[in-house]
């Protein structure tokens, strides 16, 4: 065993070959508190013990942090230093060249540069850590405009999802007056942007395409989209450079927060239980630190049925409100992460799936949610070129490796960490769905028929 895994880990094993071996020393004692943490944790014999990981700053890095600050990293024998990153390709490239040996991630980042869009290499991940947890917000002079055009309740509140149907005549207003309607996301192969921009084209607003020659995708758009970091997402809104964005938490809340924003939608409106972020490593460092990839797994998981245990949620807020994590107030990570969420200001609704991290085997990483995202890559024209169906299928399982989850999770069974249950049974592929804002039929095993299904967006021939 390595001398860096905790002592409690190694008295068990150390007095047994000691005695195995006629070994004269006195044995030390073994108490039961020893005895139950040694029966739970089965320290792989760990490659790598001391990472560096990345994050930005966004709520639903926190099985990071919960995985560190709960000790569960330290349970499987890993020393790890979590760190703050300043911008999403920043973070993509310091996993890539090796300055990090993991990362909290976009889902669309490590499928992007194995797919040809952006900068190449071979990235994998093993975890997804979350599901929902974005929103759309406006300004509070779009929200003015929008809101005649949203139907509302017996008590004069507005109905919920709000489609991007009412803020068509305000893009239109807009136009006449000479002025483009801008939004902002996170980056090109974010979820934010293929989510802002399913909700527009569902209501027919073009987002705009992407070439070759174009990579800001704004061929043909109704409304400009282009890139800003999360934290800075309602500075700039405030600003008047963007009217509106698509962002994690806590940067939603905190526009309602500052008076600045109203949210219209979450993308648990957009795709009902849709993966967000991805934990990712190189596929180098997988290979060449198997038991450490499965270790960092099995932290992993655990820190993600730690959050969704809504018990632990008050002292996940404490902890991501410190200033080494997201380092915003609770109350504002609060709002959303306890099982609430705020539209207009004190428009407060319960929404107790907004923030995910376990429950609906969240943490488990499904092809079919990889295949998504190229789906949504080759429909805005990312990927400029058509691909034959079983392209996408065979491109997202070198990325996406549920193998390892599987290793980590079984040995997480075995040690009583999580139930056999929450283990699911599954080719890859979740079933088909019509969870989104407009009913459109997803069904990952037929690629090519979901692009061709959208009126906006690249049309490819079925071969």
């Amino acid at each position: 065993m390595k001398a860096l895994i905790r002592k409690s880990i190694f008295i068990v094993p150390l007095a047994i070959m000691l005695g195995s071996c006629g070994g004269k020393e006195k044995q030390k004692p073994v108490t039961e508190e020893v005895v139950e943490e040694i029966s739970k944790t089965k320290t792989l014999d760990i490659e790598k013990p001391q990472l560096t990981f990345g994050f930005i700053k966004l709520t639903d890095m926190a099985p990071l942090a919960i995985a560190k600050e709960k000790g569960f990293f330290e349970d499987e024998g890993l020393f790890v230093s979590v760190e703050a990153q300043s911008n999403w390709k920043n973070v993509l490239d310091r996993v890539i060249d090796g300055q990090l040996d993991g990362s909290h991630m976009l889902a669309g980042q490590p499928i992007a540069a194995g797919a040809g869009f952006g900068r190449q290499a071979e990235l994998v991940t093993t975890f997804s850590m979350d599901l929902n947890g974005n929103a759309i917000t406006v300004s509070n002079d779009v929200w003015s405009k929008m809101k005649p055009n949203v139907p509302t309740d017996s008590d004069g509140k507005p109905v919920h999802p709000i489609k991007a149907d009412a803020l068509k005549p305000v893009i239109e207003e807009y136009r006449n007056s000479g002025k483009p309607f801008k939004m902002g996301m996170v980056f090109p192969v974010s979820t934010h942007n293929y989510e802002i921009r399913y909700w527009l084209a569902a209501a027919g607003i073009n987002p705009g395409m992407y070439t070759k020659e174009n990579v800001q995708g704004q061929i043909d758009a109704e409304v400009l989209l282009s890139v800003t970091p999360p934290p800075q997402m309602p500075a700039t809104l405030e600003a008047g450079t963007i009217y509106g964005y698509c962002v994690g938490e806590p940067w939603n809340q905190q526009a309602v927060f500052k008076g600045i924003g109203v949210p219209v939608v979450t993308n648990y409106d957009i795709w009902k239980n849709n993966p967000e972020k991805v934990f990712v490593m190189t596929k180098k460092f997988v290979e060449d630190n198997p038991n450490t990839a499965i270790a960092v797994t099995k932290a992993l998981i655990r820190a993600g049925k730690w959050l969704d245990e809504p018990s632990n949620r008050a002292e996940a807020v404490k902890i991501l409100s410190m200033s080494q994590y997201v380092g915003a107030d609770e109350a504002v990570i609060a709002n959303s992460m306890t099982g609430t969420f705020e539209f207009e200001k004190g428009d407060k609704r319960d929404m107790p799936d907004f923030n995910v991290f376990y429950k609906y085997n969240a943490t488990y990483p499904f092809y079919s949610d990889g295949v998504w995202f190229l789906t949504q890559m080759r429909r805005w024209g990312q990927i400029p070129e058509a691909k034959a169906a079983s392209w996408y299928g065979e491109t997202i399982k070198d990325i996406y490796r549920p193998d390892i989850w599987e290793k980590a999770a079984a040995l997480l069974v075995e040690e009583g960490q999580i139930p056999a249950k929450d283990i699911p049974t599954t080719d890859g592929y979740k079933p088909a769905t019509t969870d989104f804002i407009d009913g459109t039929v997803y069904d990952a095993k037929k690629p090519i028929e979901y692009i061709n299904s959208f009126s906006i967006g690249n049309k490819d021939q079925l071969k």
